[in-house]
């Protein structure tokens, strides 16, 4: 029975997933974030058990990717999807210029699953942060709705965040071994400085959050291999 809780725990992440999606093709694009939360949560949740009851499994891996493929491939599209109507593009076409997001996620997943290098790590930047920064967007538009409503900007955005899901920058994992400070002095301070952000910004914090994780795995590596 227990080598079931993790793939069930997946199935949640695929399940809010698909609520999400109904939500961001209805234009609730707020609501739609919030199940994309959801759907983080039991993401992270969802390899832990499977270590902690040591069931991990090949079905495990591919159903994992393919729930990951709807929550953090398909919604953050449709949510850059939504966002380009809503800007002050000209053309009936552009929107559809936000599933660029969901063909560089796949990618980014296929590469993830047959790449041995990162067993630990990340290669690229992993799917659950890039759509958090995606679900971001729609909280930043009711402050400022002249920024996001710009198309260039959402634009640059697509393109830019396409680009660090299958680059070759290293991105540190949130995964933990041990809960040693030696070993784990960037995630414990990023896991501090972005808890703070998120207090005083909320959701507003996230675009913050992702260059600080972007900038600390650079300094984490950096010193790694300075030390080997």
């Amino acid at each position: 029975m227990k080598r079931h809780i993790p793939n069930a725990i997946t199935c949640a992440n695929l399940f809010s997933g698909c609520i999400g999606i109904v939500f961001a093709f209805k234009g609730d694009l707020q609501s739609a974030a919030y199940f994309v939360v959801l759907s983080g949560i039991f993401d992270f949740f969802d390899g832990m058990v499977a270590r902690l009851l040591n069931v991990k499994s090949a079905i495990g891996k591919d159903l994992d990717s393919l729930a990951d493929m709807v929550s953090f491939g398909f919604l953050p599209g449709v949510i850059m999807f939504q966002l380009f109507k809503l800007s002050d593009y000209s053309s009936d076409y552009l929107p559809y210029l936000g599933f660029f997001i969901t063909v560089f996620s796949a990618l980014r997943l296929a590469k993830f699953n047959n790449d041995e290098r990162q067993t630990e790590d990340f290669i690229g930047l992993n799917t659950p942060m890039n759509t958090l920064f995606i679900c971001s967007l729609p909280f930043i538009a009711t402050d400022y709705p002249q920024v996001i409503g710009s198309t260039i900007l959402l634009v640059a955005i697509t393109a830019v965040t396409s680009f660090l899901l299958v680059s070759e920058i290293k991105i540190f994992s949130l995964k933990f071994s041990d809960l040693s400070w030696a070993k784990n002095k960037m995630k414990f301070i990023f896991l501090i400085l972005s808890a703070i952000l998120i207090a005083v910004l909320k959701f507003a914090a996230i675009p913050f959050v992702l260059v600080l994780y972007i900038a600390l795995s650079f300094l984490h590596f950096k010193a790694k291999s300075t030390i080997q």
